[in-house]
């Protein structure tokens, strides 16, 4: 190897250890800044956030691709504003609900109405999901009256369903999931080179850098299917190991969510905790097809930077409750 393929190759691996030494500094950063500060930042970062989710729309500045309107170019980086909305709005909730308060369920139903809404629209009910199922659970964590969310289930039940309808891709993907024997070529291809992924695996896996599918036969490879991915190359036991892993951080945010000092503690880390638990949950039940496929990404395994730095922050964060809550 020459000089030149040296310099070329040692710069390259620099920038890319470099790159997860900066991505890595979003936890440490989070988990050094007193989270008790967030109390009176809530507001102003579920503005901007809701600012940046109107911008993703705007000629110019948002940026579509594949017939979605999710991302934000902010000229030196690519930003999407729905991963900032699950930190943010677990921010405010945790603050508006650590105090006690009648009559709240109206204006709760209203904000979350406007952010789902605005998701829905890019189009990305897979987020919007995400983002329900922590409002609902810092809604509930935080003494609300569980007659409000039993009512609440069946209207959000039915309005998926008709949300799903109303998408053809959705219905697709709704049609797939209860008849994966559909035709090969159109809607259960996705589904079959998962399954073909997972079964090629079997117990111990092909070996890293072994898989097949991920040479364009199985579609979203680095993102949504990942877990597949590993299937095939480390095999059940592999899989197994992922699984406890994922395991781990969802109890783990729990325990610190119950040994938080205060109201506000408790329940930003159920919030943090409940939107990982949920991304986890929702994508390897979708890889092992005990859901539709939704594109949600499997936290800190899947590729995409904003998603990856908001995850990183928000375990920074829930570090930072459960040193407070020592002490």
């Amino acid at each position: 190897m020459n000089r030149r393929d040296i310099l070329l190759l040692g710069s390259v691996v620099f920038l890319t250890f470099f790159g997860l030494l900066m991505i890595y500094d979003a936890s440490f950063i989070g988990s050094r800044f007193d989270y008790k500060r967030y109390y009176n930042l809530a507001l102003p970062l579920l503005l901007v956030s809701i600012l940046f989710l109107f911008l993703v729309f705007v000629p110019g500045i948002g940026i579509s691709a594949l017939g979605a309107n999710r991302w934000v170019n902010m000229g030196f980086f690519i930003l999407q504003p729905s991963e900032l909305v699950k930190l943010s709005l677990a921010i405010y909730l945790a603050a508006w609900f650590s105090t006690k308060e009648k009559g709240r369920l109206p204006a709760f139903l209203l904000l979350l109405s406007l952010i789902i809404g605005l998701i829905m629209l890019q189009p990305d009910m897979g987020t919007a999901s995400i983002i329900l199922a922590e409002a609902l659970a810092v809604y509930f964590l935080s003494g609300a009256n569980i007659l409000h969310i039993v009512g609440l289930v069946p209207i959000i039940l039915l309005g998926g369903l008709a949300l799903i309808k109303l998408e053809p891709y959705r219905a697709t993907r709704l049609s797939t999931f209860l008849n994966p024997d559909a035709s090969l070529q159109t809607t259960s291809y996705h589904t079959r080179q998962i399954l073909i992924a997972l079964g090629s695996g079997g117990i111990t896996g092909l070996g890293f850098g072994n898989s097949l599918q991920k040479y364009a036969y199985l579609p979203e490879g680095t993102t949504d299917s990942i877990f597949a991915i590993i299937a095939e190359e480390t095999g059940f036991v592999g899989s197994f190991f992922i699984i406890l892993i994922f395991l781990a951080i969802i109890w783990c945010g729990f325990k610190i969510a119950m040994s938080a000092r205060d109201t506000f503690g408790k329940l930003l880390a159920g919030a943090i905790t409940v939107f990982l638990g949920a991304q986890i949950i929702i994508n390897l039940s979708a890889q092992t097809l005990l859901l539709p496929l939704t594109g949600i990404p499997l936290p800190f395994l899947s590729y995409g930077g904003s998603a990856l730095i908001v995850n990183l922050f928000s375990v920074g964060i829930l570090l930072n409750i459960s040193k407070q809550g020592q002490r």
